[in-house]
């Protein structure tokens, strides 16, 4: 019998196809290992509450959520935490507390324990959606 779940690459990330919509997004979050998948369940559902409107994608094993001009918010695993990407994490109030060599980007990293801060992280996402999304291709 043939094992068709998704491979972690090295970093400890899911690896699924490029894809639009809400299925290749849920099928990432599907196939986040253990503890992280509750996180990118809680994290998707905090998105769509927050922008109903919302593009989302999977572009470099990376679940992406955007709007018409561009892409606001990203998720990613690592072995030990899930980084959130805000691509104009610096325009954010409070910014969020990861620096990036990439202009404009902040980062939140999860580590399995640490609590979610739901509220703030529906101020990050409505604040994002407001503002000009990135094009990333």
């Amino acid at each position: 019998m043939q094992d068709d779940a998704p491979k972690l690459l090295s970093s400890g990330n899911p690896q699924i196809p490029k894809g639009d919509g809400e299925g290749p997004v849920h099928a990432y979050i599907e196939a986040m290992p253990g503890w992280k998948r509750g996180v990118g369940e809680r994290l998707d559902r905090i998105v769509t509450q927050s922008f109903p409107a919302v593009r989302k994608a999977v572009r470099w094993n990376t679940p992406l959520y955007g709007k018409e001009d561009g892409w606001f918010f990203s998720i990613y695993c690592y072995r030990n935490h899930v980084q959130l990407t805000f691509m104009r994490g610096t325009d954010l109030v409070p910014v969020p507390p990861g620096a990036s060599k990439v202009e404009g980007v902040r980062y939140l990293n999860i580590a399995e324990g640490d609590a979610l801060d739901e509220d703030l992280l529906t101020e990050w996402i409505t604040q994002s959606a407001r503002l000009p999304g990135v094009k990333l291709w």
